[in-house]
């Protein structure tokens, strides 16, 4: 895959005028090559990688059946204590292992839901997928179910509100397999296990919409919920918007990709979700959605034309989960105009494919390790463990889009630091007065 990039990029460092027009025809040939390098082996020529567009589908899914199904089948069979590793910070394996089970379900979830909840035409991922639903639901019976050895202990740290925040979001996501099917006992237990993280005080940070999503689904489940934690949530982060698409994780901007993990996903779930109680709530769900527009955009030209993306700020073990917030937008066939969604596709293909199959990034038995590149355990701080590492699972939003939808079923674009370090002649950028 970099080899494909680098003669692409040295082709387009030729000085003399003649040969500048062919430069910029071979480097887009790799640049869409990668997004394209799951139809062929890595060794195959340039003629036989023509992007087969299925083929990137595929792709994703054995992706996603490479990292889910140690979890979704562990926790099905109220195993999943008993058989995942809790890789942490030295000296921290027993405090995490009290959280991190829960991380890896409700993390899993969220990204998995719209998948779970779409009509899927084609019988080996259709198959993939039913037995997903069917081992999700029993996940959401055995940990929430006090009596169950893999109950999840909601409520009984601080990071189980975050965790159950995101267990709602992939519920919002895919009410008609992880909601409507469920028993009315572990519909109640659902219910009382998100209640039990009121008792959770969130930080002047994203956390205050971690306790909002909570009560959002509360509020989705018919139960009673907080308006004041939802309104106290979207309140400040109206406060904290920095401009240009970016809020500040509390009243400071910060260099990470909290923006696209946490902070504009939920928005635009928890406004989306519970009625307009208010005059502004109403006018602000608009103006987070030009906002999310505008950082997706961003997100997209920071992929660069060899599939990587800068390590900056905390969380890097989340790995491409870094690109919820663009996977969330391609999801709602929002991008802005400039970005198409093959080429989005293209550039969480390349980047995906770089990440996961890096040497180290598997233990033997299949569970994910802590690194962003491989096993790279130093980088892991010490909020994190195995189960943490599952947000990764964010990225894999558009494969709620049916296969016939452009964003797979259109043809191989470059992304847009491929075209510029190409030298096509681009737009250029502009900063967003959202």
């Amino acid at each position: 895959m970099v080899a494909m990039f680098a003669t692409g990029m040295d082709s387009t460092l030729t000085t003399s005028h003649e040969n500048a027009s062919s430069s910029r025809r071979h480097f887009l040939k790799g640049a869409l090559a990668v997004g394209a390098a799951s139809a062929v082996p890595a060794s195959a020529s340039a003629a036989q990688a023509a992007p087969v567009v299925p083929a990137d589908r595929h792709y994703w899914i054995d992706v996603v059946r490479r990292v889910s199904h140690p979890v979704l089948e562990a926790v099905s069979k109220a195993q999943l204590r008993a058989t995942m590793p809790v890789e942490a910070a030295r000296g921290l394996q027993q405090d995490r292992g009290k959280s991190t089970h829960l991380e890896a379900f409700g993390r899993l979830l969220s990204g998995l839901a719209p998948w779970l909840e779409s009509t899927v035409e084609d019988k080996s991922e259709a198959a993939l997928q039913a037995s997903y639903r069917e081992w999700a639901r029993a996940g959401l019976r055995n940990g929430t179910d006090p009596a169950s050895p893999d109950y999840m202990n909601f409520g009984m740290t601080p990071q189980s509100v975050v965790d159950a925040a995101f267990l709602v979001l992939g519920i919002l996501r895919a009410p008609k397999q992880l909601w409507e099917p469920l028993d009315r006992t572990t519909r109640a237990n659902l219910v009382k296990a998100l209640q039990a993280t009121r008792q959770v005080l969130p930080g002047q940070s994203n956390w205050l919409l971690f306790s909002a999503m909570v009560e959002a689904g509360l509020c989705f489940m018919g139960e009673w919920w907080d308006a004041l934690r939802v309104d106290y949530a979207i309140q400040m982060h109206k406060e904290w918007f920095v401009g240009d698409g970016t809020y500040g994780d509390g009243a400071h901007f910060h260099w990470d990709y909290y923006n696209s993990f946490v902070i504009q996903p939920m928005l635009l779930q928890i406004l989306e979700t519970v009625p307009a109680k208010s005059a502004m709530w109403s006018a602000f769900k608009p103006v987070v959605l030009e906002r999310a527009r505008r950082y997706a955009a961003i997100q997209e030209r920071m992929i660069s034309p060899e599939a990587t993306f800068p390590a900056i700020g905390r969380s890097l073990t989340y790995r491409f989960g870094a690109f919820h917030l663009l996977s969330d937008i391609s999801l709602r066939r929002q991008l802005p105009d400039a970005v198409s969604p093959e080429q989005v596709r293209c550039a969480l293909t390349a980047v995906m494919r770089r990440m996961i199959e890096r040497p180290g990034t598997f233990d033997a038995k299949g569970w994910l390790t802590i690194g962003f590149s491989g096993h790279q355990p130093a980088m892991g701080e010490t909020y994190i463990s195995t189960g943490s590492l599952y947000l990764c699972a964010a990225a894999w939003l558009p494969l709620g889009l049916p296969s016939s939808d452009v964003f797979w079923s259109g043809p191989a674009k470059p992304w847009t630091e491929a075209k510029i370090w190409g030298g096509e002649d681009v737009p250029a950028d502009h900063a967003s007065s959202a």
